[in-house]
């Protein structure tokens, strides 16, 4: 498959389930953006999954059952054994963080999806302070 064909695979998987931003994060991340961008044959079907990152369009929310179907279709797209899907929307701060320091595979907007970006960055900076506050508690207990 071309990697005009997958990006088109990709785009029109992101329109039908109301998907802004598409990100790979994890350890694969590259190795999923080289396979859909063209410098990668084929993903190694192995023991690691992928890790997924979506941002919906606003007031589009996933059910459990889309999912599922979301994680299959990516599962299919990439020839992968398993996908773990995180919603932004539904993550923590840090991993949000995490998510888009990941490699971008689709945005509607890509203007949109750097400001997006900046905001999730500013709002785990914000939280550091608290996040370590509450580390120190938590391992001031265990001893």
């Amino acid at each position: 498959m071309t990697p005009e064909k997958k990006k088109e695979l990709i785009k029109t998987l992101c329109e039908n389930y109301g998907i802004d931003i598409l990100y790979a994060f994890g350890s694969r991340s590259r190795e999923v953006a080289d396979f859909l961008f063209g410098e990668g044959a084929n993903l190694i079907s192995g023991p690691s999954d992928v890790d997924v990152g979506v941002k919906m369009v606003s007031g589009r929310k996933l059910d459990v059952k889309e999912k599922v179907f979301l994680s299959i279709s990516l599962e299919d797209l990439l020839g992968v054994g398993r996908v773990d899907l995180v919603v932004l929307s539904e993550a923590d701060p840090f991993l949000a963080a995490e998510i888009i320091r990941g490699e971008r595979l689709f945005a509607m907007d890509d203007t949109g999806a750097d400001e997006f970006e900046l905001y999730i960055l500013r709002r785990a900076g914000d939280l550091i302070p608290l996040e370590r506050e509450r580390e120190s508690l938590i391992f001031k207990e265990e001893q």
